[in-house]
């Protein structure tokens, strides 16, 4: 479900003892300092940024340009640092990284309804299917790769709606950020430590025997919710929300604005160990007025992503994160002249995403389309697909059963294969 913005402020104000008694559930889930720890198998665990692009990105005019075909426009495709592959001229900077990345030109998916394809593409299930509200990506991998034992959320959405964690329950929650100039709000007490302390062992005392006696789902969600927010409080790592920390010089190289500092965020989270992280761009829903949309939209997420990448590479940890950059579906081959500016309307019939990172063998493409864009034509994947493949990337088992509130088993991904695995790692 669509989750609403909950801060620290609703958090303290909730109770007159300055500590909340309101059930948050973007502070579930605690997870280990991953980065810094080693798997059982002697290997990082992995972790994955999702730039998500809302409204749909033009695949004609991003990764899969037709410059000959009906409906092209004028967006000339360049060359980039992976042999025989090409994107848009407005992708300069990302060209130079596709040596590392992985560009899935063959998407193809059944929904075409903005709320339904975004449920859709998050979870791996229809909308309203089996009469559950399904875990998405993000909370799969909080459960995951999460440990019970850090004081950061395992799972943080930032700038935008997020689907959480279904039937899965508030553990897995992300905490939304909707604004990452600013942070997230009241992490430090309003009084001095030990009156803080004091008063969270107060608290403590006295929900002690309710606990006890009442243990509902509810209680234990509230108890658990309560115990994590003040535990972040107290975390060091917790300045990995403060973008403002960050070296001029390594900020400017995001850009300007809400985006560049959520992508900015992203990387900072994951170097602390957060296993999963959602950043969103809005404004790619262009029905009308789409080239000139697409093109400032596409200098965004060049300046942003490269620099995420490059920083990755940097510090050592763009083997062990996977980023991807998608919509919910793609825009359609021919142009849409009803306005005055031309535009293209929904598409999930074929469509594109790019990958890197992660392990991935970079320097690829996946699948291609037809001569205007409009049907694959080799190698067609589908929601399951993606999803199975992407957690086989994170080292996550697609074919596990959680179990529904119901007691039902319910796969992690549904009628999901790893149809292009074997060529990417």
């Amino acid at each position: 479900m669509n989750l609403d913005q909950a801060t620290r402020r609703r958090f303290l104000q909730a109770s007159s003892l300055g500590v909340g008694s309101v059930a948050l559930s973007g502070w579930m889930g605690v997870l280990a300092n991953r980065a810094q720890a080693a798997a059982p198998n002697g290997k990082k665990p992995k972790s994955c940024i999702l730039i998500w692009s809302e409204g749909g990105v033009s695949h004609k005019d991003t990764l899969d340009l037709k410059p000959d075909s009906k409906g092209a426009g004028d967006f000339k495709p360049i060359k980039t640092s992976a042999s025989g592959i090409e994107i848009s001229e407005h992708l300069p900077k990302l060209a130079t990284h596709m040596h590392e990345g992985v560009i899935v030109r063959s998407m193809s998916t059944p929904e075409g309804a903005h709320a339904r394809a975004r449920y859709h593409l998050h979870t791996g299930y229809r909308e309203g299917q089996g009469g559950l509200t399904y875990p998405s990506l993000g909370a799969i991998a909080a459960s995951e790769l999460g440990s019970e034992k850090a004081a950061m959320p395992n799972f943080v959405s930032i700038g935008g709606r997020s689907f959480g964690s279904g039937f899965l329950g508030p553990k897995y929650q992300p905490i939304l950020v909707q604004d990452a100039t600013k942070g997230v709000e009241d992490l430090k007490a309003q009084v001095s430590d030990k009156q803080f302390s004091n008063r969270t062992g107060l608290l403590e005392e006295m929900e002690k025997a309710f606990y006890h006696d009442y243990q509902t789902g509810a209680a234990v969600d509230h108890k658990t919710n309560y115990d994590r927010a003040v535990k972040l409080m107290h975390s060091k790592e917790a300045k990995a929300f403060d973008v403002s920390a960050e070296p001029a010089a390594s900020k400017t190289k995001y850009g300007s604005g809400k985006f560049a500092d959520g992508v900015l965020m992203a990387r900072r989270l994951v170097e602390v160990g957060v296993p999963f992280v959602e950043v969103t761009l809005g404004g790619w829903d262009t029905h009308l007025d789409n080239f000139e949309k697409v093109k400032t939209l596409s200098t965004q997420i060049d300046n942003s992503v490269s620099a995420l990448l490059t920083d990755l590479k940097e510090r050592g940890l763009l083997e062990t994160t996977l980023v991807i950059w998608m919509g919910e579906f793609g825009r359609t081959p021919n142009i849409n002249t009803k306005g005055t500016k031309p535009g293209r309307d929904h598409y999930p019939k074929a469509w594109s995403l790019a990958m890197f990172g992660g392990g991935l063998k970079g320097g690829r493409v996946v699948g291609k389309t037809d001569a205007e864009g409009a049907t694959v034509t080799d190698h067609p994947v589908k929601t399951g697909d993606f999803l199975a493949t992407v957690c086989e990337v994170l080292g996550i088992d697609h074919t596990k059963e959680n179990e529904a509130v119901s007691g039902r088993p319910i796969k992690i991904v549904d009628k999901g294969n790893v149809p292009f695995t074997k060529d990417v790692m």
